[in-house]
């Protein structure tokens, strides 16, 4: 390192090939900053042959790249310089690497003439802004850019001895990372991620977090729960749902599109919209944020959008629920700040045997295939579901270790499995409570009030659940509305998958039997009992049109032989008059699949 380098650091850039044809490319470069330019290098032979440089003189930003997808490399860690008519993705391994990188080049820019008054968080990729959608990749930017901030928005100490003369502490460059395990890539990245909710940890090997919190991912112990350690340095477990990366969001919004909070912004007296989409390029998911803008003029006036100008800001927040005009998406679902915590996969780490000394019972919810289920408590402050298991009426010793497995999968699409308790008769599984009750009942109680966007949304709620089931490898075998849950935030949820398996009764076991689905069953599973997910999109397919005629029975005409013979002839379903050609003319068991 040279006398007027202030930092040097091997980091990921990420370039864009000038041909359409080109796939992104990230490559490891030794970034070199002095106090006049950043310059990247590439190493050959352990000699560093010069790839790029920037002049700093010419840097308009340097910021973090706020994320929502998957990062394609093992830094994960993105920021971003621009500079003329130019973008540089430079990928840190760390968090306190990349505040370190952003900190210093912005010192050494901060008397530049032509600093930019905003910027675009997040990557340009596929012709287009992700955080604003906009096209033009020399738009203006959609977020105030604060040049004299760093990551943690606080002041360095002053250098001993230059007290009072407005220098300011330069940080050495980052030590090498901790051998830590990522839970990403086990690549030895330290990743910082703050705490959505408060989580009390219920055992001592828990780690309780408090809602805003910093805290450091060590290790991923099995696909919902980590290790992590907090600021006294305590190492324990914690589960993923309460959790959320270091920078992108301060509510949990709804995972409905649409969904949306109108929030205080980082500027006093300013609010901001935040906004939940389920589909932005390649990264899923995500939540992209509006500053409410006002007019200069008198009487003032508020907009997202400059051509649509409100006086009041409900009206303003009216408008575009009905039009989404530039943003991702209408305004559609309002959000409250507080909202209880999601579900865990169980109540503890490696915790699936409850003491039922734990449960307090509550009002009887139904009578199911396999016995009474009641309203509960765990602890006296977790609601929950409790299944009395009837003697008799299931595979009892196979379910009870098929359920270690199935406490596993968590989705917020599947109602979670929390436990069970085996040393006593009867056996009792407890999984999540869903205020709302079964989606059959949901749909016929309130029939004549679903819009077909509506309808949508519920089927495609089941349908990002049983995405899930199937990746994992889980076979439903009887999917159907009666199997689905919902819950108090309208969020449709499968239930009792695989527990087909561990049915008793003659009658729902075998096709002759008159408790056996076949109206939901197709040609292979009630002639040969041959269930795949094959089978399971079929049983969808039927779904689907149980939602879009609000809750009437498939062949509500015809008993269970006279099905199979008009299935296996291609008879099938006639079309809901709410029906969606573009969506669902295509399931099997609709017409013209």
């Amino acid at each position: 390192m040279s006398a007027d380098t202030l930092l040097e650091e091997t980091l990921i850039k990420r370039s864009q090939q000038k041909r359409l044809t080109s796939p992104l490319n990230y490559k490891e470069r030794v970034f070199v900053l002095t106090k006049t330019k950043l310059t990247y290098y590439e190493f050959r032979a352990e000699k560093k042959f010069k790839k790029g440089s920037i002049d700093l003189q010419k840097v308009r930003c340097v910021e973090i790249v706020k994320i929502d997808g998957v990062i394609p490399c093992q830094n994960k860690y993105p920021f971003q310089v621009v500079y003329d008519t130019s973008t540089l993705y430079v990928f840190a391994p760390s968090y306190e690497s990349r505040r370190v990188w952003i900190q210093n080049i912005k010192e050494e820019i901060r008397n530049n003439s032509v600093i930019v008054a905003k910027f675009h968080p997040q990557f340009w990729m596929e012709g287009v802004w992700l955080c604003c959608r906009q096209a033009e990749k020399l738009a203006p930017g959609c977020e105030e850019y604060n040049l004299f901030g760093d990551l943690s928005r606080k002041l360095l100490p002053p250098i001993p001895g230059e007290e009072g003369t407005g220098r300011s502490r330069r940080p050495p460059p980052p030590p090498p990372p901790p051998p830590v395990h990522s839970p990403d890539d086990g690549s030895g990245v330290e990743e910082v991620v703050i705490a959505l909710y408060d989580f009390n940890g219920p055992e001592p090997h828990d780690l309780t977090m408090t809602k805003g919190g910093e805290y450091v991912i060590l290790e991923k112990c099995d696909i919902n729960w980590y290790k992590a350690r907090n600021i006294y340095g305590s190492v324990l477990c914690v589960c993923e749902p309460v959790l959320t990366v270091a920078w992108p969001l301060v509510y949990n919004l709804t995972d409905k599109e649409g969904g949306f909070i109108v929030r205080d912004s980082s500027k006093p007296g300013a609010y901001t919209v935040s906004l939940y989409t389920k589909s932005v390029g390649e990264g899923g998911a995500a939540i992209r944020h509006y500053h409410i803008k006002e007019t200069s003029g008198c009487p003032k006036q508020f907009y997202l959008a400059e051509k649509h100008l409100f006086t009041l800001i409900p009206d303003l927040i009216e408008y575009h629920n009905h039009n989404a005009a530039g943003l991702v998406a209408r305004l559609r679902y309002p959000v409250g700040k507080e909202r209880s915590a999601p579900s865990t996969a169980g109540f503890s780490y490696e915790k699936w045997e409850i003491n039922p000394c734990e449960l307090t019972f509550m009002k009887e919810l139904g009578c199911g295939q396999f016995g009474v289920v009641r309203l509960g408590k765990w602890r006296a402050q977790h609601k929950v579901a409790i299944k009395a298991i009837r003697e008799g009426a299931m595979y009892e010793e196979d379910f009870i270790e098929e359920a270690k497995v199935m406490m596993r999968l968590s989705h917020p699409k599947l109602v979670q499995l929390y436990g069970v308790c085996t040393h006593q008769k009867p056996i009792y599984i407890v999984t999540e409570f869903m205020g709302l009750g079964c989606l059959l009942n949901y749909i016929r109680q309130r029939r004549g009030t679903f819009s077909p966007g509506s309808l949508l949304s519920i089927c495609q709620d089941v349908s990002e659940g049983m995405e899930h089931l199937e990746a994992h490898g889980f076979i439903h075998r009887d999917l159907a509305a009666r199997n689905c849950l919902v819950n108090d935030a309208l969020v449709v949820k499968v239930s009792d998958f695989g527990m087909a398996r561990y049915v008793l009764d003659d009658q729902y076991t075998s096709s002759s039997g008159a408790k056996f689905p076949v109206k939901w069953s197709p040609p292979e599973v009630f002639n040969f009992c041959k269930y795949s997910s094959k089978s399971d999109v079929w049983s969808f397919g039927v779904l689907m049109w149980e939602v879009f005629t609000e809750g009437k029975m498939p062949f509500e005409h015809n008993p269970n032989h006279e099905v199979v013979m008009m299935v296996s002839e291609g008879h099938r379903l006639y079309r809901p008059k709410k029906h969606n050609v573009a969506t669902i003319c295509t399931i099997p068991g609709i017409p013209g699949s």
